[in-house]
């Protein structure tokens, strides 16, 4: 018998939003068939960070960008991220969730390809549940047990 293995879900964000993204990581983890990945989480010390988050975000099924007013105004590795992210897109089946641009609060996203796909407003009420919902298509689509 195969063992059923966990969505996984890579968590892009800007150091500055680390607070909120805690609060999400936790609540993903309570999902018993979804593995996040957050880097003060999974890095462990020693490794090479620039590394470890590329292969983490290639390996994913599926990528929460959490944008806020101070990310999208941001320079600096948050971009190089998504970046990554988008570009990882372009190898997804055509209409597969893949990318979810999660709004932390009020903002405007900065890059051209992410404001095609619709956002979750993460501050209204019944977001997570919203994100929940997403993230178990993305599971069915690949067929990985999400209950």
């Amino acid at each position: 018998m195969a063992a059923i293995r966990k969505l996984r879900v890579f968590l892009c964000h800007a150091s500055q939003d680390k607070p909120a993204v805690r609060e999400l990581y936790k609540k993903l983890t309570a999902e018993t068939w979804i593995d996040p990945w957050l880097d003060e989480e999974n890095l462990l010390p020693g490794q090479d960070f620039d590394l470890e988050i590329y292969k983490a975000a290639r390996e994913t099924d599926a990528i929460i960008i959490c944008l806020s007013k101070v990310s999208v105004a941001k320079e600096g590795y948050v971009n190089k991220e998504i970046r990554r992210a988008l570009d990882a897109s372009d190898e997804k089946p055509e209409g597969a969730i893949y990318i979810i641009p999660l709004r932390l609060d009020d903002c405007s996203p900065s890059f051209e390809r992410l404001k095609k796909l619709h956002y979750l407003d993460y501050f209204t009420p019944n977001a997570h549940e919203k994100l929940i919902k997403s993230l178990r298509l993305r599971a069915d689509t690949l067929k990985i047990e999400n209950s």
